[in-house]
């Protein structure tokens, strides 16, 4: 199935729905150049659920879930997130700093937040993607080449910003599924 997207001046996707976090800040002049593939399930290996949003917008109860405590209070956030049946979720615009590489490094140029799309898939480093969020996935690099097109030739994995600190997206993500944009500098294949 295909997908059209598109963003709206204020550099939020139409077809999203919008869920704004409090976790960012302006960017650093400079071009968008650099879009980062992560994943996240919560409670770790679950999904569905109000928690990602909830952890996105500063509003995660620590006491749902005994794994919360270690990550409560903490002020994270990416552009989107991609549901495991397809929905896009957007919290961060696309102009904006969302807080999401952290120490992090790609070509030599430090602080990747600075000039980086962060987009979740709703997954672990355990399990496969869906067919869904692949179909998604394309379609949202397709309408962010459109208007950043430094990051349709930069496409990496946050364990290749941050090797050693972070695994996501993790080996089960499969690169060649990605037909609309160039993944340069991923160290992990897919598992089958």
């Amino acid at each position: 199935m295909s997908r059209t997207l598109s963003l709206c001046r204020q550099h939020w996707l139409r077809e999203a729905r919008h869920c704004p976090s409090p976790f960012f800040n302006a960017r650093p002049q400079g071009e968008v150049s650099l879009t980062v593939i992560h994943n996240i399930s919560l409670p770790p290996g679950q999904f569905g659920g109000p928690h990602i949003d909830a952890l996105f917008t500063g509003r995660l109860d620590a006491s749902a879930h005994p794994y919360f405590a270690s990550i409560a209070g903490l002020e994270v956030s990416a552009h989107v997130l991609i549901r495991r049946d397809g929905e896009l979720v957007q919290y961060v615009a696309f102009d904006q700093r969302a807080w999401h590489a952290g120490q992090s490094s790609y070509q030599g140029r430090a602080n990747c937040n600075d000039f980086a799309i962060g987009i979740e898939m709703e997954g672990c480093d355990t399990q496969a993607f869906t067919d869904s969020q692949y179909d998604v996935l394309n379609a949202l690099l397709i309408v962010l080449a459109e208007h950043y097109p430094a990051t349709q030739h930069a496409v990496t994995g946050h364990s290749d910003i941050a090797p050693g600190r972070k695994t996501d997206p993790g080996p089960y993500f499969d690169w060649s599924r990605l037909t609309q944009a160039e993944p340069v500098g991923h160290s992990q294949g897919v598992k089958t």
